[in-house]
């Protein structure tokens, strides 16, 4: 079974940056480089939101809120996903998710991640 174990995450000012990680423990190198990656976060009161995502070809997609802020990026060889943000705001203050999505459709999550940012 793969386990996601995110790390990264704290308090911030707004403006400053943090970098999320996102490792596959107990992935196999052949069962993780075609998978797609995606961050997510959810804000008390609210639901998961998409944040990001990166497929095993490295094609990354953006929501509309954080395009030029933050950076989805992988390194296979380490099983590893990042999230680089970037220009923090209040608004990204959310416990932030990774999401591993086989390309046969099974999907796994990690336990999450809590991002602060103060104004």
């Amino acid at each position: 079974q793969v386990q996601l174990v995110e790390s990264g995450g704290g308090l911030a000012q707004a403006g400053g940056s943090l970098k999320l990680s996102c490792k596959g423990v107990r992935a196999i190198t052949s069962f993780f480089n075609p998978t797609t990656i995606g961050w997510y976060r959810q804000a008390p009161g609210s639901e998961r939101e998409q944040v990001a995502t990166i497929t095993g070809d490295f094609i990354a997609n953006y929501a509309e809120s954080v395009k030029d802020r933050f950076t989805i990026s992988r390194d296979n060889s380490r099983k590893t996903a990042y999230l680089q943000m970037n220009s923090l705001k209040p608004e990204d203050t959310a416990a932030y998710y990774c999401n591993l999505v086989t390309r046969d459709g099974r999907t796994f999550w990690g336990q999450g991640t809590q991002v602060t940012v103060s104004s």
